[in-house]
């Protein structure tokens, strides 16, 4: 049972993914991360000492404050930030708890070098997928700039931003798999939901629509969305609403059918 300012690893784990997911705060001490090098999805590094540098940017947000063991430092950092009018809990049985449960944690080896990432600009699947992605599972401050197709290199190279799905870029299609295939990969994010969600992005965005017979309706929906918006930023806004719903499909709901009215002997 959580104390009064305590949540579960599987509570968390259902917000993650959600635009109602917390902010996170990881305050593990060096050893510890030396020993687990990984996070939980969209965590931030900091000291526990240091938590209360955060404490603005939390207006009305809820947080989430996370050490090895959810004990003394995850405890006080989260009172700290209580102290400025934060929503703020502890992980129950920190990172330990998180990783016994076998619940997806990202590499710190692999956390992205810039908040910025760039990409060619008109989107359609992978270009609205991937920004979905980093925002729900890695990143929240992510920003991303969408480009003419030949200035994406030079564009990466002055404003100290990640390519993605662009030939050349780390972040891109690889054999049959597309780039979101590759990001679920590098960032260590597989889960039923999103290789289920992963699978019919696959289909979509590389024309293979007998992988998943939601692969077609994926690409009407992103070409009406194309239509609807000449701002590429406005279309990125829409389309993360999109990827929300097909993500809870994924996760709670890919068993259900409709049949109204019901079909008769």
């Amino acid at each position: 049972m959580p104390g009064p300012s305590q949540i579960t690893p599987a509570q968390l784990s259902h917000l993650i993914g959600t635009p109602d997911c917390p902010a996170l705060f990881d305050v593990r001490l060096p050893e510890d991360i030396a020993a687990n090098p990984r996070l939980i999805p969209t965590s931030t590094l900091c000291q526990a000492q240091s938590i209360e540098s955060h404490a603005p940017g939390l207006h009305n947000r809820r947080a989430v404050v996370i050490c090895h063991g959810g004990r003394k430092l995850s405890e006080g950092a989260a009172a700290l930030l209580r102290l400025h009018g934060a929503q703020a809990e502890t992980l129950q049985g920190g990172t330990e708890a998180w990783a016994a449960a076998s619940l997806p944690m990202v590499p710190v080896a692999a956390l992205p070098s810039s908040h910025n990432w760039v990409t060619r600009h008109r989107p359609k699947i992978d270009r609205i997928a991937c920004p979905w992605l980093i925002r729900r599972f890695v990143d929240p401050s992510a920003r991303f700039l969408y480009v003419a197709p030949a200035e994406v290199a030079a564009v990466a190279d002055r404003f100290d931003a990640i390519p993605f799905d662009i030939d050349g870029a780390a972040f891109s299609h690889n054999g049959p798999d597309c780039s979101f295939d590759t990001m679920l990969k590098t960032f260590a994010l597989s889960t039923p939901a999103l290789d289920r969600l992963a699978l019919v992005i696959r289909a979509a965005d590389t024309d293979r629509h007998n992988l998943a017979p939601q692969a077609a309706g994926l690409l009407a929906l992103s070409v009406g969305l194309s239509r609807l918006y000449k701002d590429d930023l406005q279309q990125l806004e829409a389309g993360l609403g999109l990827y929300d719903a097909l993500y809870r499909w994924a996760r709670d709901g890919h068993e259900e059918t409709h049949d109204w009215p019901a079909s008769t002997p």
